[in-house]
């Protein structure tokens, strides 16, 4: 029995495992511990790709349980959260139409689900991104409630505006927008090492890592927009 062959497969159920734990977190609107397993998935999801390669094991199987173990770890729990969040933000209007509202964060599955079905098929795909990856939007849209929770004071108070039904609205056909978006994303794969080739993938990674230290779950959000502009600008730059 090679056992080499299955060690992939099991880190992909790993991520799936991990996004079911998330999901139990997030019906208890204990946010910081689905962060935690979705972070944790997602650092599974990067290595199953890795032994996948480092064992010559790549499969239709390894690449079918990637996206279903993505689905629920970068997509049911992501469209739960804000689901949640709208929840929260409609309490006071059970009655009606409104009450059916919170049920619009799903809006994110269904975004995650098309782009990872999409990812699949796309040969454009192999080295760089077009669209924001699924683990990228959940990131963001799982750091919400918690930059609600640690940052909402009187030097912060404009957060408070992410506690509006509509607003969340926004984020989410925003969210669900960016994943299948023709955007190209740059690369943040280092191939030489050099700075000359790599200034942008550099300049990133330095800023990202400065507004992570100092701003925890804000910058976690600070830095997938960052991700998303500075594509945009790259973009812009290179059809001049």
């Amino acid at each position: 029995m090679n056992i080499k062959k299955h060690i992939p497969n099991t880190i992909t159920l790993l991520n799936l495992f991990c996004g079911c734990i998330a999901v139990v977190f997030v019906s208890k609107n204990q946010f910081e511990m689905a962060f935690f397993f979705v972070s944790l998935g997602i650092f599974f999801d990067f290595f199953d790709g890795f032994f996948a390669r480092l064992f010559k094991v790549t499969g239709e199987l390894g690449l079918q349980l990637d996206s279903l173990a993505d689905m629920v770890t970068s997509g049911v729990v992501p469209g739960f959260v804000m689901f949640k969040m709208m929840q929260s933000s409609s309490v006071a209007m059970s009655e009606g139409y409104l009450q059916f509202f919170p049920y619009l964060g799903f809006i994110i599955t269904l975004g995650s689900c098309y782009r990872l079905a999409k990812f699949n098929i796309d040969t454009r795909q192999t080295d760089s991104f077009i669209g924001l990856p699924t683990p990228a939007n959940a990131l963001f849209i799982l750091s919400l409630p918690l930059v609600l929770q640690y940052y909402s004071n009187d030097s912060l108070a404009v957060l408070e505006i992410f506690t509006e039904k509509w607003v969340l609205l926004v984020i989410t056909l925003f969210s669900a927008y960016v994943l299948n978006a023709e955007i190209p994303l740059f690369s943040l794969k280092i191939k030489k090492f050099n700075f000359k080739d790599n200034a942008l993938q550099i300049i990133f990674l330095a800023i990202s890592v400065l507004l992570l230290f100092f701003l925890q779950y804000f910058g976690v959000a600070l830095v997938i927009i960052f991700y998303v502009l500075l594509s945009v600008i790259n973009n812009m730059l290179k059809k001049k």
